[in-house]
C-alpha cells in the first residue's frame, strides 16, 4: 500500500514545490519552539528544526495512521558570517538585515526530514541539509525601505524572497534554487524514495 505523505507546513512555498514533484499530500502545522539553543550551529539548529517538525505531527497520528504515513518537515535559515538571519518584526529589522546582505554572499540552509513508522526520536528520521551560496548586489536604505513596503520580506528568512520581488537583488546563486525558495526538489524525492515512498516517474528498486 502507498504510504500516504503528510507536509509539516502550511508554507504555500512548500506546498507549491512538493505539488511540482507530483505527490499527493495533506498538511498540517507542527507547534514547536523555534528558538536558537545555546551554542547551536546554524546547521544543528535547521536540522533539528526540520526534525521535530516532523516528529511533532507524527506523534499526533494513531498508531495505525503512522504505518501507513510519512511525514515531510522542512526548515530553511539565512547564514551570514555564522549569524542567523530571521524574519524581520518591522521596516528597521528588515533594513538591518538586507543591510548585512547587500553586497555580500551569505548562505542558506534547508534541511528536510520524514519521519515514518516506529520513529521514537530525531536519530529516527532521515535527513539531509542543504547548503546555498547567494550573492547580492548592492543596496541602498531607501531601496530597502521600498521593498519593505511591498510586504514581501515580513514572513521571510533573511527578509526577502529569491521567488519574488526580492529576486531583482540576487546575482548569483552557487546550490539548489528550490532550496532557498523552501523545498529541494532533487533531495525531497531522494529521502521520500528511500523511505518508500517514490515519484510516480521512480520505481521502488
Amino acid at each position: 500500500m502507498m504510504k500516504q505523505l503528510i507536509l509539516a507546513s502550511q508554507s504555500p512555498r512548500r506546498k507549491m514545490l512538493l505539488k511540482q514533484l507530483g505527490y499527493q499530500f495533506s498538511t498540517l502545522v507542527a507547534d514547536i519552539d523555534e528558538s536558537v539553543c545555546d551554542h547551536e550551529s546554524a546547521k544543528e539548529y535547521v536540522l533539528r528544526l526540520a526534525q521535530e517538525k516532523a516528529l511533532a505531527i507524527f506523534d499526533t497520528l494513531t498508531v495505525e495512521q503512522q504505518k501507513q504515513s510519512l511525514v515531510l518537515g522542512a526548515d530553511t535559515c539565512v547564514v551570514i558570517d555564522g549569524i542567523i538571519l530571521g524574519k524581520p518584526a518591522n521596516e528597521a529589522e528588515c533594513i538591518e538585515t538586507l543591510l548585512r546582505l547587500e553586497n555580500n554572499q551569505h548562505q542558506v540552509l534547508t534541511a528536510i526530514a520524514v519521519a515514518g513508522y516506529k520513529a521514537v526520536n530525531t536519530t529516527d528520521v532521515p535527513s539531509k541539509i542543504i547548503e546555498t551560496k547567494v550573492n547580492f548586489k548592492a543596496l541602498t536604505v531607501s531601496e530597502i525601505k521600498r521593498y519593505w513596503q511591498t510586504g514581501e520580506p515580513c514572513d521571510k528568512a533573511g527578509a526577502y524572497a529569491i521567488q519574488g520581488i526580492g529576486g531583482q537583488f540576487v546575482t548569483k546563486i552557487n546550490g539548489s534554487y528550490s532550496a532557498v525558495v523552501g523545498l529541494p526538489l532533487y533531495e525531497t524525492t531522494q529521502l521520500l524514495a528511500k523511505s518508500g515512498l517514490p515519484t510516480t516517474i521512480q520505481n521502488n528498486s
